[in-house]
C-alpha cells in the first residue's frame, strides 16, 4: 500500500493546486519533483478508479466506512479506569508546587 499512497498523495497534491481532473502527466511532474519512480500501471489504475468521480464525495465515503469500523481502544480505556475505582479526579497529576526564591 506503501507505493500507492504516492500515487494518492500526489493526485490529492493536485487537487489542492486547483486541478479538478489531473491527467497522468501531471501526476508524473509532481512524483518526479521528489525523483519518485512512476508505475504507470498503478498510475492509471488510480486515475482510472478516480475517472468521473469528486475528490470530495470520495473523501466523504472514506471516512463514513471509516466511521463504521469498531474500535476496542476506547472500551478498554474506560473499562480500565473503572476497574482502577473509577475516579478520574485521583488519575490527574498533582500540580507542582513552585518554589520560592530567597
Amino acid at each position: 500500500h506503501r507505493v500507492r499512497m504516492r500515487y494518492i498523495a500526489a493526485y490529492l497534491l493536485a487537487v489542492l493546486g486547483g486541478n479538478e481532473t489531473p491527467a497522468a502527466a501531471d501526476l508524473k511532474k509532481i512524483l518526479g519533483a521528489v525523483d519518485a519512480e512512476v508505475d504507470d500501471d498503478r498510475l492509471n489504475k488510480l486515475l482510472s478508479e478516480m475517472e468521473g468521480k469528486n475528490l470530495e464525495e470520495v473523501l466523504a465515503a472514506g471516512q463514513e466506512k471509516l466511521a463504521a469500523v469498531p474500535s476496542g481502544g476506547a472500551g478498554a480505556a474506560s473499562g480500565g479506569a473503572a476497574a482502577a475505582g473509577g475516579d478520574a479526579a485521583a488519575a490527574e497529576p498533582e500540580p507542582e508546587e513552585e518554589e520560592e526564591e530567597e
